[in-house]
């Protein structure tokens, strides 16, 4: 399918030309640079929910719940459930499609895992080109799922309006909240597994710890829930609901702006990478290797020639 045809299967909404968008920028980002100008003027309106925590506390289940309420209101929905790689084909395990596997049907609902592939962050590198193919798809909400690796997926604030962190009683997630700027990041705290009977020793802490990070501010709300039996989810959506609309336009939009530079700086460097490897051949970016491995070379020595080069031609 051409780069034309295939953006407009897309602002269609097919989502089999959906799952072809989102696998061109995954695999092949400089070849799915013509569709995604094609479609980029059509994104930025839809809702983006990041969910992040620690691996096993719910995410997926608790999606999965979200959704179905959703739906109910006639809302359509994107997720992207980053999924940890196969050490082996690089691939997505599939973990948090398979929880998902009752709305998989549903013509308004499209799931989409995608491997890490040794990308940091708790998300894909092609996450916010896959959230961009949603948005102009038509999806009201995108909802997006980290990969679940415990401190380090703050990176899910650059794309999303709002961050639920998901924290499970006595499981060591009251330490974990201090870390990495997870306070920092999350609009709504969702104590899920609320049925333990750590849930009144923990939600005591983690509210003592928001009044005193916040100092008198209005802290972030904390919902209990209990995902597999669908309690608490209402309340959640309540509140998503609640804070969409309390957060003003300005605020809304400077969120979104964020995402801009992160994704023009992202697009610049595999844009330079490119152009770099096209200036060097394999036998010799082999060569330049086996040099730094002997040390009779550095690192910083060869990528300053290598820059220099690039600059000669483009004069």
């Amino acid at each position: 399918m051409k780069t034309s045809d295939l953006a407009q299967q897309v602002l269609k909404g097919n989502h089999r030309a959906i799952a072809r968008a989102i696998s061109l920028v995954e695999n092949d980002r400089r070849a799915a640079q013509a569709m995604m100008k094609k479609i980029f003027s059509r994104t930025g309106g839809s809702v983006i929910i990041g969910i992040t925590g620690s691996s096993g506390s719910g995410k997926s289940t608790l999606a999965d719940q979200m959704m179905g309420l959703l739906r109910k209101r006639g809302e359509k929905i994107g997720v992207v459930a980053v999924d940890p790689s196969s050490p082996f084909s690089g691939g997505a395990i599939l973990g948090d499609r398979i929880r998902m596997m009752q709305h998989s049907v549903d013509p308004d609902i499209f799931i989409r895992s995608m491997a890490t592939r040794g990308q940091l962050g708790g998300l894909a590198k092609a996450t916010g080109e896959a959230i961009s193919i949603l948005e102009a798809a038509g999806k009201n909400f995108v909802l997006v799922e980290t990969v679940g690796v415990g401190q380090d997926e703050v990176e899910v604030v650059k794309l999303a309006d709002l961050i639920l962190v998901i924290l499970v009683p006595g499981a060591g997630d009251d330490i974990q909240v201090f870390k990495a700027g997870i306070m920092e990041i999350a609009d709504i705290f969702v104590l899920n597994k609320a049925d333990s009977p750590m849930t009144e020793r923990t939600e005591r802490q983690l509210r003592a710890m928001l009044d005193l990070g916040f100092g008198g501010k209005n802290p972030p709300p904390v919902v209990k829930t209990v995902a597999t039996e669908g309690k608490g989810v209402e309340s959640l959506v309540d509140e998503i609901d609640k804070l969409v609309k309390e957060k003003d336009k300005e605020l809304r939009e400077s969120r979104k702006k964020r995402l801009i530079p992160w994704m023009l700086r992202d697009i610049i460097s595999e844009k330079i990478y490119h152009s770099i490897t096209q200036s060097i051949d394999e036998s010799e970016f082999k060569n330049l290797i086996e040099r730094i491995h002997r040390r009779e070379i550095d690192p910083y020595t060869v990528a300053d020639e290598i820059v220099e080069r690039l600059k000669k031609t483009s004069q």
